[in-house]
C-alpha cells in the first residue's frame, strides 16, 4: 500500500481530530499509529526477540555525595503527576486523586504539599474530565504548589476509535462521545509539545522533570536519584523496583536484540509467551512509571523525530461501548511513557526500594493505604510503615461487596483494621469491621452466601 493510499484512508481521522481542535503534533502521531496497524503491526513483542535483564544500578548503592547534587539540580526541575483517569472502577465520577486516602488529605492535596516542601513546581497532566475539579483542588496551594509563570497543568489529547472490521472511524450514535479514547500515558510527549510547555520550561530554565502517576504516593523527588540523572548527563532513567507474584501482569524491563533497554507490557506479549512474561524469576524487574526526563534530551529527540517520539505500539481490541459486550468491536491505538527507554540513546534504569511504588488501583489497595501497614511522613510522603517487617502487602476484596467506595466505607465504617502485622487479607462475602480490629498474618474470611458477617469490636484475627 501506497503513502498515498494511507493518506486517503487517514483522512477521515485527520477530518476528525481537526474538528475536535487537536493540535497538528496529535493527528501525525496517531496518522503514524494508524498507518503501522494498516501495514499490519501488532505492537507484539516476543520472547524470542528479547532478552532478560540480570541487574541494574541499585539506588541504595548511590554514593551518598550525589544527593548534594541533587539538591543543587532542584530549582530547576519539575514534578508531572498524570492525573487523567477518573475512579469509575471504585464508583467514582471524579478524578481518582482527590479521593481522601491519609488524614482525610485527598492523593493530590499530598501530592502539592510534598512539592510545596520541596519547592519544585507540580505541574498536572489533565484529561477533560479531570480538569476543573483538580485545579480547584489544587488553588489553595497556588502559588507555593506551582513556580512563577507556569501553568498548573496541560491536557491530554484524545484519538479516535477505530473499527476493527474495515479500520474506518467507528460510527455510534448513541453515544458519540465513545468513540474518543485516550492514547495512554504515552501521549506525554505530544502534549508537553503542543501545549507549548516544553518549550516553556527550557525557556524558564528548567533542566529535568520527575514524572508519575497522581495514585503512587510513594513518588516523590529523591535528591540522590536526581544528583545521580544530573551528574551522570542521564537522558531518560526508568525506576524499576523487583517484581513480586502481585507483579507478575505488570510492564517488565527487558534488553533489545541490539541491547538496549525496552518495556514489554503484557498487552503486546503474544499470548504464548505469557508464561514467560509472568516469569518473575526470569524477568525481575517492572515499570514502576516513575520516569525521569532530561528535558533538553526530550527536546532534541523530538526535534530528530519531526515533532513525533517514536514509541512501541501497544493495539488493543475493544468494544466501542466498553459496558456493552454485543457493540462494535474496535481497536483502541495506545503508548506507554515508559517504553521512551527504548526511544531515547543513553537511556537506564534504576533499581529502587519498593517504598517508592505504592499505588492505588483498587478498594483493596485504598484500604492498605489507609491502615497503619503505611505512615504519611512530616515531608508528605506515604510510605511502608517502618515497624513493617513483612514483605509486600496483599488485599484482595470481593467486588461484589467492596468494588466501590461507598461499599467499603460501609463496611469500615470505623476505619480499616490494623494490617501492620498482616502478609495478606482476603474477604468474600459481606463482612462488616468493627473498631481496632487487628489481622495478622494471612487471612481469608468468608461469610456465609447472603448473609451478613460483623467482626466485633478490639477482635484480633489470627491467620497462618
Amino acid at each position: 500500500m501506497t503513502s498515498t493510499d494511507i493518506d486517503d484512508r487517514f483522512r477521515p481521522f485527520s477530518d476528525l481530530m481537526r474538528a475536535e481542535g487537536l493540535p497538528d503534533v496529535a493527528i501525525r502521531t496517531f496518522g503514524h499509529h494508524y498507518a503501522e496497524l494498516v501495514a499490519g503491526e501488532t505492537g507484539q513483542i516476543p520472547e524470542g526477540d528479547i532478552l532478560p535483564v540480570g541487574s541494574v544500578p541499585d539506588a541504595d548503592s548511590l554514593p551518598a555525595d550525589l544527593a548534594e547534587a541533587g539538591r543543587a539540580a532542584l530549582p530547576r526541575t519539575v514534578v508531572i503527576k498524570l492525573n487523567g483517569g477518573l475512579g469509575t472502577s471504585m464508583g467514582l465520577a471524579k478524578a481518582k486523586s482527590l479521593l481522601p486516602v491519609r488524614q482525610d488529605r485527598s492523593f493530590l492535596e499530598i501530592i502539592a504539599r510534598a512539592c510545596a516542601h520541596q519547592s519544585v513546581p507540580l505541574l498536572l497532566m489533565n484529561s477533560f474530565a479531570t480538569r476543573a475539579e483538580s485545579l480547584a483542588a489544587l488553588a489553595p496551594f497556588w502559588p507555593t504548589g506551582v513556580a512563577g509563570s507556569l501553568p498548573p497543568d496541560f491536557l491530554q489529547h484524545k484519538v479516535p476509535k477505530i473499527a476493527c472490521a474495515d479500520l474506518s472511524p467507528v460510527r455510534y450514535p448513541a453515544n458519540p462521545a465513545l468513540t474518543w479514547c485516550p492514547p495512554g500515558h504515552g501521549d506525554l510527549y505530544p502534549s508537553l509539545v503542543s501545549s507549548g510547555l516544553l518549550a516553556q520550561l527550557l525557556e524558564a530554565g528548567y533542566d529535568y522533570a520527575f514524572v508519575s502517576n497522581a495514585d503512587n504516593l510513594g513518588a516523590v523527588v529523591d535528591e540522590t536519584i536526581l544528583g545521580h540523572v544530573a551528574v551522570g548527563d542521564i537522558p531518560f532513567l526508568m525506576e524499576v523496583a523487583d517484581r513480586t507474584a502481585a507483579d507478575r501482569k505488570g510492564g517488565h524491563l527487558a534488553l533489545g536484540a541490539d541491547g538496549q533497554l525496552l518495556l514489554r507490557e503484557s498487552a503486546q506479549c503474544p499470548a504464548a509467551d505469557m508464561d514467560a512474561f509472568g516469569d518473575i524469576e526470569r524477568h525481575r524487574f517492572f515499570n514502576t512509571n516513575n520516569l525521569w526526563l532530561c528535558l533538553s534530551a526530550l527536546r532534541a529527540q523530538l526535534d530528530a523525530g519531526g515533532g513525533i517520539l517514536t514509541l512501541p505500539l501497544i493495539v488493543n481490541v475493544k468494544t466501542v461501548d466498553p459496558r456493552d459486550p454485543g457493540s462494535t468491536p474496535v481497536y483502541q491505538l495506545e503508548t506507554a511513557m515508559g517504553a521512551a527507554i527504548a526511544a531515547i540513546p543513553g537511556s537506564a534504569a534504576l533499581r529502587v526500594d519498593r517504598s517508592r511504588f505504592s499505588p492505588v488501583k483498587s478498594t483493596g489497595d485504598l484500604l492498605a493505604v489507609r491502615s497503619d501497614a503505611y505512615l504519611l511522613t512530616a515531608d508528605h510522603r506515604v510510605i511502608v510503615n517502618p515497624d513493617r517487617t513483612r514483605g509486600p502487602l496483599s488485599v484482595a476484596l470481593d467486588p461484589a461487596h467492596y468494588q466501590r467506595i461507598d461499599q467499603l466505607d460501609e463496611r469500615f465504617p470505623h476505619g480499616p483494621p490494623s494490617l501492620i502485622d498482616c502478609d495478606a487479607l482476603d474477604l468474600q462475602g459481606d463482612i462488616h469491621f468493627g473498631r481496632n480490629v487487628s489481622v495478622t498474618g494471612k487471612v481469608r474470611l468468608a461469610a456465609p452466601p447472603g448473609q451478613t458477617q460483623i467482626i466485633r469490636d478490639d477482635e484480633k484475627i489470627l491467620g497462618t
